[in-house]
């Protein structure tokens, strides 16, 4: 038997308030009928129960702190195991579970309607088609409702009947005796699968599942603006609904291909313009690209590399607020030519020697440099 402070993750001084808390997780996370009938969940569970059991009865407790496992042991005469108020935990449980007391749970109709599952997909655009919004043809698989038993599962002219085994409640309860006592598990009935009714004959077509899996399209309209990770509910497009219930939702995540030269930062959009030497001396006017094409740009003379320039309301549509547009920012990088013919090169000389500088550095950088290290 494994320490049932261990298997409750709590130290030994843990409260009664601690020890209950600490049950409920671990029982709700290993549950079999949020797990599918698992059966290493059941058996985990199992030992979450034996660890509760001792812990969470106070007399159980002490004679586990002054006598370990051993006070369990029928034949070592502690007196064996007392299970007061174990019960209660249980109601607890299935209420924080399911809903309502413990009653309500045992007495839910497993026949009873109950929505589809929902579906998530990807939807991969261009960001072309981000910036002005776009419509898609989504194509997905998903449940539909058998259209040869029309959701019954079964064959036509065939019947259901209650589940004998667990007389229609979709549920059995299953006791298992421990050296520490009795103890009772409710799980899904593995004959009815959780129904509460047995099919004589299955329909072919769904196997008596109710549901197909089926090709499904729907065309829906991504918003201009949209970013990479926004999510696109669709109601009612998810899996079909059991026993008449409503159909489950589709949630399309959209994933927005990268630019080649734009940059987005929530609504604003970054880039680097190059520009060339004389604009960025003497100054001009010149066409900056936008989302939504050209504008004309004043670039004021002695531009230096790098400087960012801001364009208003040039950025991407906020989705969710009609009227609301980010803006661009662009850094402009000044093109140094790779290469001058001569008269170009005596016109920068003649442009050096006009303005003062040297074609060369000047020796007192060099002498600065030098001051520095001495």
């Amino acid at each position: 038997m494994r320490n049932p402070y261990e298997v409750l993750g709590i130290e030994r001084d843990a409260s009664a308030r601690e020890i209950k808390s600490a049950y409920r997780k671990l029982a709700k996370k290993y549950h079999p009928d949020l797990n599918g009938g698992d059966k290493e969940a059941e058996e985990k569970l199992k030992e979450i129960n034996t660890a509760f059991s001792i812990l969470g009865d106070e007399e159980n407790r002490a004679k586990y702190d002054r006598y370990g496992e051993a006070a369990f042991d029928p034949n070592s005469g502690f007196g064996g195991f007392s299970s007061s108020g174990f019960g209660d935990i249980f109601s607890d449980l299935f209420s924080d579970l399911f809903g309502g007391g413990g009653a309500s749970y045992r007495a839910q109709d497993p026949n009873a309607p109950r929505k589809g599952e929902d579906i998530q997909i990807t939807s991969k655009i261009t960001f072309k088609e981000a910036v002005y919004g776009v419509e898609k043809e989504i194509q997905y698989r998903k449940q539909e409702t058998c259209d040869k038993c029309h959701g019954s599962g079964a064959k036509e002219g065939s019947e259901k009947k209650t589940c004998h085994s667990c007389h229609g409640s979709g549920q059995v309860r299953q006791t298992q005796s421990t050296p520490f006592g009795q103890f009772s598990s409710v799980t899904t009935c593995p004959t009815c699968n959780g129904s509460g009714v047995e099919i004589e004959e299955k329909c072919d077509k769904c196997h008596g599942d109710g549901r197909v899996l089926k090709n499904s399209k729907i065309k829906i309209k991504i918003p201009a603006g949209i970013a990479n990770g926004d999510i696109i509910p669709v109601r009612g497009q998810g899996n079909a609904g059991e026993n008449g219930g409503p159909a489950g939702d589709l949630y399309i995540v959209v994933a927005v291909e990268d630019h080649e030269h734009f940059k987005r930062y929530g609504s604003d959009i970054y880039y680097e313009l190059p520009i060339s030497f004389v604009t960025a001396t003497l100054g001009n006017t010149i066409k900056v690209p936008t989302l939504r094409g050209t504008v004309d740009f004043d670039i004021p003379a002695g531009t230096q590399n790098d400087t960012r320039f801001k364009i208003s309301g040039e950025g991407m549509d906020n989705p969710r607020k009609s009227g609301d547009r980010g803006d661009i920012y662009f850094d402009v990088k000044v093109v140094v030519p790779k290469k001058v013919n001569d008269e170009q090169k005596e016109l920068l000389k003649d442009f050096a020697k006009a303005g003062g500088d040297q074609v060369k550095p000047e020796k007192s950088f060099f002498e600065k440099v030098k001051d520095f290290f001495n």
